[in-house]
This record gives C-alpha cells, structure tokens and sequence, in this order.
C-alpha cells in the first residue's frame, strides 16, 4: 500500500519512531490516536492491532472515521451491534482449502473473459503464500524410504492439482507456492512467513495481521499476530481488497500464574486450557494471554496454544509481543532490521512486553496457575475432552458401555476383554476373552523384516499400499488396543520441548529393552524440515526409527485423516467384532471417522505420550501404575524410567533455535523446491484452459453471472413449500458436513469416479478432490459416521450412520431411504427447496468452505439449529444459505418434526441482520404450527452478500464494475 497523504481524515496521527540502528520510519501512531480516545490506552493488544489497520486504511467508504471511533471507544462489556472492517496485510493457504480458493480466482477470470472484460482485473490485493501440505498420506512406515516413497505416491496421485497450482504462479502476480516436503503451513508462517511488521516502499510501517483458510491459522498469534481461520470464500474477499467483516468482539482476558512442573508438556496445558475455555463458552471472542505466567512459556508454547483456538471455540487466542518474540526471531534466522523493526515499532505502539493485572480491560478474567496443569491426553471424539493421564485406562473401561450420547461406545461390557486372532494367511480367527497385554508382548520388528516365505495375497496386497506383512505366527487384537500412534500435527511438531521429549523418551525406551508392535502404524511427520534436522544433530532421530517413527511425510497426515489404511485383515477384524480400537496422536482433531473410518477411538496427546502408548500397544493400562513394557531380562519398565525431566529437554533446546539451519533451510524454497515438482509441466496464459479433470473443474457458481445482476439468493424471498433433507443432533462438524478422508466406492462421489475411468486404487481423497464440484458435492453429508435422526431407530435402538436421508417428494418414491446426494438431486429436477435442522453448535471443526458449497449445490435453502459455529454461520451466507437459529428452548426435538413436514420461511423484507424470520411447518395431517427464529445475517455486508447470492458474485461485480 502506498502511503497516505495529509489529506488522510487521521493524518494527525502518523508519526515517526526509529529502530536501535538509528533507521526512521513512520506509522499510524495508537499513542497519538489516545490523545482523541484516551480509552485507547487500556484497551486489549489485539483490539488495538485491529484499531490500526482500521485507522490505517480508513478511506470514508469501506472504512469511515465512524468506525475507527467506534473501535476505539470498545467497551469490554459492551453491546455487540457494529461490525469491523479488517483488511489484513496477507493471506495463507493450505492447499486442501487453497485449490477451490484458486480454482474460483479462475473461474472469475473465465467470466471477466465471457463478459469482454480484462482477466487481470481479478488479481490478489495482498500477498497470498499456499503452502502444500495437507496432500501426502502415509502409506508407507516403519522403514527409512517411507519419505521418498509416501512423496512418490503424493505427485502421481496429485499430478493434476499441482500442475494447477504452477498455473496460479504464473498467472497472479501476488501468489507463490510452497512446495510439498517443506512442512506445515502453520509450522512455515511461524518460522519463515511471519515478517512481524511490514514496510511500505514509503516507509511505513504496519503490523503483521492475516486470515488463513485453515482453523488452525491461529498459531500465529503465539508472536503477537492477529489473525484466524476463515473460510476460502471470505479468504477470496480478503485477497480480493474486501475488509473481512466481523461484530466487535468481546475479549477475554486469560492471566497465567507460575509455570509448569517438571515432566509437564505444553501440551498438557494446551488441553487444560481448551476444556476450561469450552465451559467459558469463548466461541466468537477474542481471548488474550496475560499476567507473569506468560514470560514462563516460550514462543513454541504459546504458539501451541494459539493453534488451539478453533478447539476451545474462540476466534483468536493473542499473546503479546515481547522479549521471547525477540528471541524467537533471532533463533528462527530473521534479520536483523526485521527484529529491530518489530521491536521498535511495537515499543513506539505502547505495545510491547506482557500486561499486568489492571492494565486491560477486558471483558472477563480467567485465571490459570501453571503448577496445577497435569499430565494430560483428550478424547475419544472432541478435543475439549481431557482425561488425567492417570485416570485413561478407567476411564475407557467406563467409555466403553456407556451409551452413545453420553460419550461412550454402547458396548456390552463382557465384552471389553475381547481378543481377536490374525494369521498370516490373512484370516480372522476365533476370539478369546483376556487383560490388555503390553505391545512388548508382541512378534518383535526384526522378525517382521525377515520374513522369506511366499507371501499371501493378503500380505501381498498389505506391501502393496505399503503396510507391513503379517508376522510368522500372527498376533491379535482386542478392544483398547492402539494401531495408530503418529507424531503428527503443526500443533505440537512446532514445538521443540515436545519433539525433543519425545526423542529422549526412544532413546531411554530403546535403551530399556521396548519395542513396539510392528502391526501398529507409526509414523513421524514434522511441520517443519528443521525439525528432523534438530532430531539428527542430537541423536535422537535413530531412536525414534528403532520404535517405528521414522520420517513418514513433511504435512498434516494424520491429523487430517492422512493416516493412510490399515491392513485389510486389521480392518475385517474390528468390522466383524465390533472391536473398539484406538489412535493416539500429537494432533488437533479426533472427531469421528477424522482418523480413520474404523478406528471409534481417537487421543490427543504430546509427543513423548504417543511414543509410550505406542510401547504399552493399549489404552486400558495404566501408564501412571503400571509398566509401559517388559525391557531387558523381562524387567517391568515404567513410565517414569523413560520420562524425559525438564532440565534434560532443555540442555537440548539449543539445538533447534539455531538461526543459520531456519535461513538454509527456507532459502531453497526459492532455490531448491525439489525434482518432483520441477518435473510438472507449466501451464502458461492468464485465463485457465480448463483440461478435462476429475480433481480440477470450472465451477457453476458463476454460470448466468452478469454484470449488474443478482444471484438466486438474492431480494430476500421468502422459502416456499421446502422439505426436510436432514434432521441432526448436536456437534455436527464440518467433517460431518463436507467431503473428507477416502472416498468410498459405493457412494455417490465413487460411483461418479468409476463412471468417469477413475479405478478405486486412484481415488485419493476428498480433500485433494476438493477442485471439483461433481466429486465434492456428492460427498457433502457422505460422512460414514454422521446420523440423520429423521431415519428411525434400528431394532435395538442404535442409529443408522451414513448420509442418508428418507425422500419426502412426490412419486412413487416418497419415502423411499436414498442417499442424500440421490435425493437433493430429485428436489432439485422437482424445483423443490429443502432445509436442514440441526442442534447446537453446527459447523464445528475446521473451516471448510465446502461445508457451505456442497450445502448450497444439493439446493438446501436454510440451516435452522440451535446454535451456529463462527465460520461456518459465515461460509453459509457467504453461499446464499440463510442460517437461521432457534429461540430460547425451541429445538426441532421440542417441536416434534418426524422430517416428513413442509417448510415455509419468510425473513425480514430487508434482511435485518440478526431479526426475526417466520417459520412455518405444516405436518403431513395439515397442521399448521408457526415459531420465530433468529436470522442468522449478522452484519450489514453479510445482507449485501446474500442479496447478490453470495460472497463470490458479489465480489466479482465490484471488481469488474470498478
């Protein structure tokens, strides 16, 4: 941005500051703007860091002087009525959320083309970095090539999208790509993307403020930076010059008292502290991290924290910028004007170092004391689901039979000590009843390796995907038992205490004696190549190959549902006994079939505890009583003989803050982006040619588009005659709602596939699939885990899983069980509307726009719920899906819907954010019943985007029209 003149309406307040060098620049001053607003002064760091974009980019059209005396005068307490406009320095990507972002961009530019106008009038305002890393899956384990050869798999299967992505690079000229094995898009903008302040040609310096199109984009606040997960539809707005609009938020005030005890893991805290932000309901607010426990915790810790958010429910979760950022930087390899600027600036601000009690007001106060926080892991299905590391093996005993709806696996008791048989000829035997037994138990990996004899066809295939063959003699399974164990996640991979501990804790494990079970899936996939190089300088890496966690992928992986497949007998197994089995992972996610369609149970946890499950093999043992494994001489080896101390951690950490391995290492993303990638051919031109594809595809949402026009959502109308697609409980995630993990070849989107010459083996997944329309909105509500309540009961009351619904149209198929996809496309033929009714907290999980895209593509008019998860309420207007929600106790259960009712809605004529809708139901008998719910339009620019039928066209209107 070009620095403004001194006709600026606050032209008053840009003043100089100098660096420790003596170098000049200027900013937006917030002390200058204090002497107008002096509330200015308490108010909380991230509030003002949106104040001054606001100040800065306060034009009198998209931004008035109204609203920077609107932001300036917050009042912790206050109403929340006024929406902000952002705009954010930059935009992140991962390329699961980036592919759709750049394929709408193309097609925009395919419709400025169709209407005579210049393609480059669609352009990205802001720098835009997509990081590719949600695409590699581990195929292969346990053995050294498991990188080069799980890399292999990732071009060939996604040859397509990455010859796409090249087109994007030379097409935009604000667009550049990390390349796949560099790491996690997280883990890359804290260590390399992250300038910290930026610098106008003029001199003007700013601060670093970004969304991203991934939840977890929140990291970055761990060195002060605002910014959030949005979804690709409001990312789109922002690249595109809209501010990104938002109601001023209330904002927490966290205070941290201490610091941790030895032996416990920033991860421990991170799970303490999203259960206790959970029950504060902190969904939609600001929290900010304060008080003298913050100086204890370092940038990764804090960074851990951040990262959290979307799973303790808040929009962004800030630290400030102080003498551990500094630190941060210098170990990461910044320069050394970067970190005299960032110091500087925020210096100048009255910005820099940690607030103490009463300096801020905020809207609440929670305080933590860090020396309570204890060893901790979080399941089996949410997050904020911790469990005392002391009180796991109890707990999943009691999980185990307790029902569905009260967090437990509905099983029969008796049945718990199940075990089931596996030989090597690929068969599932008989079944015997005895205590969990530790993994040291089991065939040892040398012999695995060993193997000579003729494999079967169930190994064969096994080597194929690049699982291991059964071991001479077998082994088995039972409930509890782990078969996944990764190291895995931006979350904790960024943070080199955990990665670290976890060496350490191979190291003595390896030392002892224990091994793990080779049917056991482990993996190690770092955020971050300097990660395994910090394994490696301290010895560690070794130790962790001997336990099976060799280096597996540079990407989310597991966390994301990359974990790959499990053995097919494996699999057999636990379908045919109902085997309760279990992953343990150092992630963010463990919602239902995320990890894998048959793994029902699902831990969080830091990195040395996935290494010591992986050892103990099950989840009932409890690793706080009893031995992890027998070591050496059968000796009983315990938890606390491999537990690394604090002091051992540390002694290491100067290992991986070395500024010189951070500069090598991100200088060959320019230089060195690998030989895979150099061999994708290049796509040249400015307007896409759009090959024929089955992963990239030019999308309808901009059919019939014209110039001055309005989208079929548009004018306010009212929803006339609609049916019930769906009726849903509460907590239904976004991997509930959009297409995610594999693809199964007796769905709707499988089908389309093999009908399309694709062969089951070349699926992928629904995530590198996500740039085509016809896979993805075939797979929206496809979740094999997801329940549609309007189904009844099974004979012994359970509930059917899978996207299906009961076709309530007209024919012979009224009533007639089909899949939704199936059904939406008959309403569709019929110009029949639906509508879905869900419970609390709808589109929780991560920010998928095609949670909203695929909702609106089935022709589902309106979500009604109980209550809405921030970025999906928004990615549905952003769609033209109205989303409306319940008053006080009304609930489609208190209303007593069968799912066979009509639907009317009627809205306020002018769409009044936040006001009363009608809505009529009309029960298969006649009767007429009639409720009030809350339209779910928040914010002015969220009528205008509905009016234009969305965020897209209406974006695409103003850039053509300029």
């Amino acid at each position: 941005m070009a620095s403004p003149s001194k006709s600026h309406a606050f032209a008053s307040t840009i003043k100089p500051f100098t660096t420790a060098s003596g170098k000049e620049g200027q900013m937006f001053s917030l002390p200058a703007l204090a002497r107008k607003y002096p509330s200015v002064k308490r108010l909380p760091r991230s509030i003002r860091i949106v104040l001054e974009s606001v100040l800065r980019h306060c034009d009198g059209v998209k931004v008035t002087p109204e609203h920077v005396e609107q932001l300036a005068n917050w009042q912790p307490n206050g109403a929340r009525t006024e929406e902000i406009p952002f705009t954010v320095a930059r935009v992140l990507l991962q390329d699961f959320t980036g592919v759709p972002l750049l394929v709408d961009l193309a097609a925009m530019r395919s419709a400025a083309q169709r209407l005579g106008k210049s393609p480059k009038k669609v352009e990205p305002l802001v720098p835009v970095d997509l990081v590719v890393d949600h695409s590699v899956m581990v195929d292969y384990y346990a053995r050294k090539d498991a990188l080069r050869l799980n890399m292999g798999l990732e071009f060939k299967r996604n040859h397509e999208r990455y010859q796409f992505m090249k087109w994007g690079m030379q097409a935009f000229d604000t667009f550049r790509v990390v390349p796949p094995g560099f790491g996690i898009c997280h883990q890359v903008n804290l260590e390399y993307l992250a300038p910290g302040v930026h610098k106008t040609k003029d001199g003007l310096y700013y601060p670093d403020t970004l969304v991203g199109t991934d939840s977890h984009t929140t990291m970055i606040n761990g060195i002060g930076v605002v910014g959030w997960g949005v979804g690709g539809i409001e990312a789109e707005a922002a690249m595109l010059g809209q501010p990104v609009y938002f109601l001023t938020p209330d904002v927490v005030g966290f205070e941290l008292k201490g610091q941790l005890r030895d032996g416990v893991t920033a991860t421990d805290l991170v799970l303490t502290v999203t259960e206790m932000l959970r029950q504060h309901k902190v969904v939609g607010k600001f929290v900010e991290y304060f008080g003298p426990g913050t100086a204890s915790l370092s940038v990764p810790d804090r960074a851990t924290l951040g990262n959290m958010s979307p799973e303790n429910g808040s929009t962004c979760g800030m630290f400030p910028v102080d003498e551990r950022t500094i630190e941060y930087f210098q170990g990461t390899g910044r320069s050394k004007a970067e970190i005299e600027a960032l110091e500087a600036y925020y210096r100048a601000q009255d910005m820099f170092g940690t607030a103490k009690a009463g300096e801020i007001d905020y809207s609440e106060v929670i305080s933590l004391d860090l020396s309570t926080v204890e060893p901790s892991l979080a399941g089996p299905r949410r997050p904020q689901d911790r469990i005392a590391l002391g009180a796991m093996a109890e707990q999943f005993k009691v999980m185990y039979s307790k029902p569905m709806e009260a967090g437990g696996f509905n099983r029969p008791a008796e049945m718990l000590p199940q075990r089931v048989h596996l030989t090597r000829d690929g068969k599932v035997h008989g079944t015997s009843m005895q205590e969990p037994r530790n993994g040291h138990e089991g065939a040892p990996r040398s012999a695995v390796e060993m193997v000579s004899n003729k494999p079967t066809l169930a190994s064969a295939h096994s080597e194929a995907v690049g699982l291991h063959p059964v071991p001479k003699g077998g082994y088995d399974i039972g409930n509890g038992d782990v078969l996944i164990a990764a190291i895995t996640s931006c979350t904790n991979t960024s943070n080199p205490s955990v990665m670290l501990a976890a060496g350490l804790l191979a190291k003595k494990a390896v030392e002892h004696g224990l091994k793990v079970n080779p049917h056991i899936k482990t993996s190690l996939a770092p955020g971050s190549r300097v990660v395994t190089e910090y394994l490696t300088e301290t010895g560690l890496l070794p130790y962790l190959d001997k336990l099976g966690f060799d280096l597996a992928a540079y990407g989310c992986t597991t966390c994301i549902g990359n974990a790959g497949d499990l053995a097919p007998e494996v699999n057999e197994a636990i379908n045919q006994h109902q085997l309760v089995c279990a992953s343990v992972l150092s992630g963010n996610r463990n919602f239902e079939a995320r990890i894998h369609p048959n793994l029902k149970a699902n831990f969080l946890m830091s990195p040395p505890l996935v290494v010591a499950y992986a050892i103990a093999g099950n989840m009932m043992i409890d690793l706080m009583t009893q031995p992890v494994g027998k070591g050496k001489g059968g000796k009983d080896v315990f938890l606390g003989d491999i537990w690394p101390s604090t002091d051992e951690v540390n002694q290491l950490l100067k290992f991986a803050m070395k500024g010189k391995a951070f500069r090598e290492n991100y200088a060959k993303v320019k230089t060195e982006p690998g030989k895979l990638w150099e061999k994708i051919p290049e796509v040249k031109g400015q307007v896409y040619n759009w090959p024929t594809s089955t992963y990239i595809a030019e999308p309808p949402f901009f059919d019939g588009f014209s110039l001055g026009g309005t989208g079929e959502a548009g004018g306010g109308t009212a929803i006339a005659g609609a049916r019930v697609m769906a009726l849903f409980g509460d907590s239904v995630t976004t991997d509930h709602i959009s297409p995610a993990g594999r693809i199964k070849d007796s769905g709707p989107a499988g089908q389309w596939l093999i009908a399309h010459g694709v062969q089951t083996a070349d699926f992928n997944s629904y995530g590198s699939r996500r740039g085509n329309h016809d896979v993805m909105m075939r797979g929206t509500f496809a979740n094999v885990r997801i329940k549609n309540l309007m189904i009844p009961p099974l004979a012994d009351g359970s509930r059917e899983e899978g996207g299906m619904t009961l076709y309530q149209g007209e024919g012979a198929q009224h009533g007639e069980k089909m899949s939704i996809f199936d059904a939406a496309m008959q309403y569709i033929d019929a110009k029949t509307p639906t509508v879905v009714f869900a419970g609390e907290e709808y589109g929780t999980g991560s920010s998928r726009d095609w949670a909203a895209k695929g909702t609106q593509l089935l022709g589902i008019k309106a979500v009604i719920a109980r209550s809405f998860e921030r970025i999906h309420r928004s990615n549905l207007v952003g769609m033209g899906v109205l989303p409306l929600q319940f008053k006080g106790n009304d609930s489609w259960e208190s209303l007593g819907l069968k799912g066979d009712e009509t639907i009317d809605v009627t809205p306020d004529p002018q769409l009044r954010p936040r006001s009363d809708a009608k809505v009529v139901i009309t029960g298969s008998d006649g009767k007429r019943r009639e409720i009030m719910v809350t339209l779910r339009i928040d914010t002015p620019v969220e009528v205008d985007y509905y009016r234009a039928g969305g965020i897209l066209p209406f974006v695409l209107q103003q850039l053509l029209t300029d």
